[in-house]
């Protein structure tokens, strides 16, 4: 049932808990308790909003993988962390240890962007042409089982 509850939520967030129970064949008040125990059990860590980032002005989308400089981990992710173009940043394994995504309004300003970055290491750049798959929430289709 969690499972449902789950698809349900990822399809529609601001559903009231009426409306999701509807959906799910449950009692509200069911529904509201098993909501609060995924969130007190971190399942659901919280609700986002999604924007559109051409419509708020930011046409430009890249993903830019790091290479630090010897001892530059710890400065690239607080530099992640205080530049308001990238939306996501992920240590990972490989050759480069950074992942991040970024927005940005033109090219040139992406330039500053990466710039800002090369202080540290070394930076590759991929721009986003299309999105085949929009983000969505892990393993709902999937068969492992939720608390």
């Amino acid at each position: 049932m969690n499972r449902s509850i789950l698809r349900a939520l990822a399809e529609n967030p601001r559903q009231s808990t009426a409306e999701l129970a509807r959906t799910v064949g449950m009692s509200p008040p069911a529904v509201r308790e098993r909501v609060g125990r995924l969130e007190r059990a971190g399942v659901i860590r919280g609700y986002r909003l999604d924007l559109d980032p051409t419509a708020i002005g930011l046409p430009v989308t890249a993903w830019v993988r790091i290479r630090p400089g010897p001892g530059q981990l710890p400065k690239i992710a607080e530099l992640a962390r205080s530049t308001p173009q990238v939306s996501e940043c992920h240590r990972v394994s490989g050759e480069d240890c950074f992942l991040i995504k970024v927005h940005v309004p033109s090219v040139e300003e992406l330039e500053g962007v990466l710039d800002a970055f090369l202080l540290f290491g070394q930076t590759t750049s991929s721009f986003v042409v299309a999105t085949p798959v929009a983000p969505r929430p892990p393993g709902l289709g999937q068969q492992a089982s939720a608390p």
